[in-house]
C-alpha cells in the first residue's frame, strides 16, 4: 500500500469536500488524524459493504452509548466477524484487508482480533500485516484489536514478539513493544506487566539501541509506563544500558524513559 503524498488539513472544517467524499466512499486513505476522525463510518459501510452487512453494522452502532471512532471500529469489526462466520463468507476479509480505505483495514484488524476460533499463534500471524501497515491508524488499531489476547496470554505473546523485535521492518519491531505497553493508550492496562515488568526484558533488550526513532519512542514510552509502578526497575535497567552502550539511540531512549522518574 503506497502512502499518499498530499498534505492533510489541520482541522475538519478545512478538509476539502472532494477529499471528504473520497474518504467516505473508501477511495482513498486518510493522511492524518484530522482526516481519520472525520471519516463517517456509517456512510463508508454503506459504500463498501453489501447492504445486509452495512445495515447490521449501522444498527449495532446506533445501539452504542458512546459512539467514538474506536468504539465504532470495534463494533463494525465484531458485526462483520459474526456475519462472515454465519454466512460462511471467506471473501469479505480478503476484500477489506488490502482495501484502499485505511478505515476498512481497521475493521479487518478487528475481524482478526475478536476471532475466538483461532489460536494465539494464528491470531498474531494474521494481525502481522496490519502491524506492518503503512498507515498509522491501522497499526494502532491492530494492537488494540489483540489487547485482550495480549493480556490473557502475556507470556506466550512475549515469546512470539521476541522474534518480531528483530524483524527488518521498523513497524513490526515497534509493534512488538507497543502492543505490550503496561499502561497503553485508549485501552485496558496489563496489570501483570505493571507488577512484573521484567517479563518484557527479552523484547526490550533487543530494542535498546534500535536505529529507528519510531521504535525508540515506543521503548521509552514502555519504560515510562513501567516507571509509574516500578521506578527502581526502570532506573536500574537504564543504568545498565548506559553502561553497556554509548549510542545516541540508547541515550535518547534512556532520557525519555526517565522523564517521569526525574520530575
Amino acid at each position: 500500500m503506497n502512502a499518499p503524498t498530499r498534505k492533510g488539513a489541520r482541522s475538519q472544517k478545512d478538509i476539502p469536500q472532494d477529499i471528504l467524499n473520497q474518504l467516505n466512499k473508501g477511495l482513498i486513505e486518510s493522511v492524518n488524524l484530522t482526516e481519520w476522525l472525520a471519516i463517517d463510518q456509517i456512510i463508508l459501510i454503506h459504500n463498501i459493504l453489501q447492504p445486509d452487512y452495512a445495515t447490521a453494522c449501522e444498527e449495532s452502532i446506533n445501539g452504542l452509548k458512546n459512539k467514538t471512532v474506536t468504539h465504532n471500529i470495534r463494533t463494525i469489526g465484531e458485526v462483520l466477524l459474526r456475519k462472515t462466520i454465519s454466512e460462511n463468507d471467506d471473501r469479505l476479509f480478503g476484500k477489506l484487508s488490502p482495501h484502499p480505505s485505511d478505515m476498512a483495514r481497521c475493521w479487518a484488524a478487528y475481524i482478526v482480533g475478536l476471532n475466538e476460533c483461532i489460536t494465539v499463534e494464528e491470531k498474531l500471524e494474521r494481525i502481522k500485516p496490519f502491524a506492518a501497515d503503512t498507515h498509522f491508524g491501522v497499526r494502532e488499531i491492530a494492537w488494540m484489536a489483540i489487547r485482550h489476547e495480549t493480556e490473557k496470554h502475556i507470556e506466550k505473546v512475549i515469546r512470539i514478539f521476541t522474534g518480531w523485535a528483530v524483524n527488518s521492518d521498523d513497524n513490526i519491531r515497534r509493534f512488538s513493544c507497543e502492543a505490550i505497553r503496561p499502561n497503553g493508550v485508549w485501552c485496558k492496562h496489563i496489570d501483570r506487566l505493571k507488577t512484573e515488568p521484567e517479563l518484557a526484558l527479552p523484547i526490550l533488550e533487543k530494542l535498546n539501541s534500535d536505529p529507528s526513532k519510531y521504535v525508540q519512542d515506543s521503548v521509552a514510552n514502555w519504560l515510562n509506563d513501567a516507571s509509574k509502578s516500578k521506578p527502581d526497575f526502570v532506573k536500574n535497567l537504564c543504568r545498565k544500558w548506559a553502561a553497556e552502550s554509548t549510542s545516541k539511540s540508547t541515550s535518547y531512549i534512556i532520557k525519555r524513559a526517565l522523564r517521569t522518574v526525574n520530575k
